[in-house]
C-alpha cells in the first residue's frame, strides 16, 4: 500500500513554531515529530511505500526522514518549487502511484485506520473517499439575519447558536484515474477537485470517523496536543 504525505505548506497559522521548522517536524510531547507519528502508524497498518511531497523547508524533512529504513519503510520525495495545492503535486507523478492510494496532510494526529479507509475505497468504485468528522461550533455572539423589504431591518435573531458541520479530516483515499484529466504543473486544491466531481455528478464518497482527530494548524491546537500527550501517546503511537 502506498501513501502520499503532503508536507509542502508554509505553516503560516502555526507561527512562531514554524519559523525555522516545517510544520510536520514540530515535536509533540518533546518526543516525536508529527510526521514520525504518521509514518509509524502507516507502517503498523501495512503501508510500505511512502511519498512525501515537500516544498517550504523541505530539505529538513528529507534530512529527518531519509529513505525510511529506520521505520522499515521505503520513502521517496516529490519537490514543488511553487505551491500546487492539495492534489496538484500528485498529477505529474500519476504513473508512480498504484491504482488506489492514500493521500493525507502531514500535520494530522488521529487514530483513524488508514488501511481500512483505503481498502473500503477500492471496493466502492468512488473517485475519492474522504475521511470526515462531525464538528460542533458554538458561536459566541448573537446572530442576525438582515433582509425583508428593507435591507437595514433584522428579520431573524438567534442568541449564541450552536452549529453542526461535517468536515474533511485532510485524509483521502484516491483513485489514480480521478486525476488523469488534469494538467501537471497547475495548482489543484481538494476544493477544486470536489467541485469538479460534483459538477460531473461523479460524487465523492465519505467515511465518517468518531475517534481522535486533531489538525495541528494553530498554536492553540499544538498546545492541545501537547497537553493531551501523556494519555494520547499510547493511543496513536504504535509500539516498536
Amino acid at each position: 500500500m502506498h501513501a502520499v504525505i503532503l508536507a509542502g505548506g508554509r505553516g503560516v497559522r502555526l507561527r512562531p513554531y514554524t519559523t525555522t521548522l516545517p510544520k510536520p517536524l514540530v515535536p509533540i510531547g518533546d518526543e516525536y515529530a508529527i510526521i514520525e507519528i504518521v509514518l509509524r502508524q502507516l507502517r503498523d497498518q501495512g503501508f510500505s511505500h511512502i511519498t512525501i511531497a515537500i516544498g517550504h523547508l523541505g530539505q529538513l524533512i528529507q534530512a529527518y526522514c531519509g529513505n525510511g529504513e529506520q521505520w522499515n519503510l521505503e520513502i521517496d520525495y516529490w519537490s514543488e518549487e511553487n505551491p500546487l495545492g492539495t492534489m496538484g503535486p500528485i498529477i505529474a507523478h500519476l504513473d508512480e502511484v498504484p491504482e488506489h492510494f492514500l493521500v493525507m496532510n502531514g500535520d494530522v494526529l488521529t487514530d483513524l485506520n488508514y488501511a481500512e479507509l483505503l481498502t473500503g475505497h477500492e471496493a466502492s468504485g468512488a473517485p475519492i473517499s474522504v475521511a470526515t468528522y462531525d464538528r460542533t461550533v458554538k458561536i459566541d455572539f448573537g446572530v442576525l439575519e438582515i433582509g425583508g423589504l428593507d435591507s437595514d431591518r433584522i428579520v431573524s435573531f438567534v442568541e449564541k447558536p450552536t452549529e453542526h458541520f461535517t468536515v474533511s479530516m485532510g485524509i483521502y483515499a484516491l483513485s489514480r484515474e480521478t486525476l488523469r484529466p488534469y494538467i501537471a504543473g497547475r495548482p489543484l486544491g481538494f476544493d477544486d477537485l470536489v467541485l469538479d466531481l460534483l459538477a460531473a455528478a461523479n460524487f465523492p464518497r465519505v467515511t465518517p470517523f468518531d475517534g481522535y482527530w486533531l489538525d495541528i494548524g494553530r498554536p492553540e491546537d499544538y498546545d492541545t496536543a501537547n497537553e493531551a500527550w501523556p494519555s494520547l501517546r499510547s493511543t496513536i503511537v504504535p509500539p516498536g
